[in-house]
């Protein structure tokens, strides 16, 4: 959460009301991979590669919980 606070200031030229909201995904998705100690990195790169192909109702598969374990 570090990140976050360092950067506060620069939040406020995110450009626009959606780039924050865009923004506040990212860094959620990033914390959410450090916490379940995942590289996010590698976790969103395999998102990507899976997402087009899953189904919407096996969204849970797709959590960094569920690569932790698959990758260990």
């Amino acid at each position: 959460m570090r990140p976050v606070a360092l950067g506060r200031k620069n939040y406020l030229f995110m450009g626009s009301e959606g780039g924050g909201k865009a923004a506040a995904i990212a860094y959620t998705l990033i914390e959410t991979a450090k916490l379940n100690n995942v590289a996010p990195q590698a976790w969103l790169t395999w998102i990507l590669a899976q997402i087009a192909d899953h189904k919407i109702t096996r969204i849970n598969d797709l959590m960094p919980w569920c690569y932790a374990a698959m990758s260990a």
